[in-house]
């Protein structure tokens, strides 16, 4: 936080945490106790005193779910959600692509912080430029040609668009497609960026449906 970062830390699911003008901690299953509930609000996390936390939760426990999910921000209630958690299944494959997957970072042995510089700016333009051509390829594919895989997923299709199976990443079609047109002498692609669709903050408050603090019971 004093770097200007915001927190968004999953814990596990055998804490505790104490809701603002309460006196004492409760489990955190109590604020999503089964599938279809959630809750969010200010208060204190963990027991033990060298561990304690004044932060937000957000717990969420979504329909078809194993598990609920139980996470720590600094972001006021009003103005976060948990389903920000599933972007982790991007960030974590751009850092796949930073290193072997594409940019291959773990070559390098750089120790002066700014070549290193330089050198992350470049592979930060090219993977936008990668993503920008594998995700307009990607929004040209007729759903129709896209296999049927609901029978193995164990519970109904979702509807948005980031719970299609995909064969080929988006960076490894971009990647294809401008070594494609720079091996047959073609113009390079330059693409369209095509994002998913990102919960929108505005002025503290979020578009979603947001739960604020309710009453638990004593």
């Amino acid at each position: 936080m004093r770097l200007g970062w915001h927190p968004f830390l999953r814990i596990n699911t055998g804490g505790t945490f104490r809701p603002r003008a309460r006196n004492r901690f409760q489990p955190l299953r109590s604020f999503a106790p089964h599938p279809g509930t959630r809750w969010q609000g200010r208060g204190t996390a963990f027991v033990s005193r060298p561990s304690r936390l004044n932060c937000t939760l957000l717990a969420c426990w979504e329909e078809g779910y194993k598990d609920a999910w139980f996470i720590l921000t600094d972001w006021p209630p009003a103005s976060s959600e948990a389903g920000w958690y599933g972007w982790r299944a991007w960030i974590e494959p751009g850092f796949t692509m930073t290193n072997r997957g594409g940019g291959q970072w773990q070559r390098p042995r750089m120790t002066d912080p700014e070549r290193a510089a330089r050198l992350w700016l470049a592979v930060a333009v090219a993977t936008l430029w990668l993503l920008s051509v594998g995700g307009e390829a990607e929004a040209s594919v007729p759903p129709s040609t896209l296999p049927d895989v609901t029978e193995f997923l164990g519970q109904a299709r979702r509807q948005r668009r980031a719970a299609r199976v995909r064969v080929v990443s988006i960076f490894r079609q971009g990647w294809n497609l401008i070594l494609g047109a720079l091996l047959n002498q073609r113009r390079l692609p330059t693409g369209r960026f095509v994002p998913e669709p990102w919960p929108s903050v505005a002025e503290g408050e979020t578009k979603l449906k947001v739960i604020h603090e309710v009453p638990l019971a004593a």
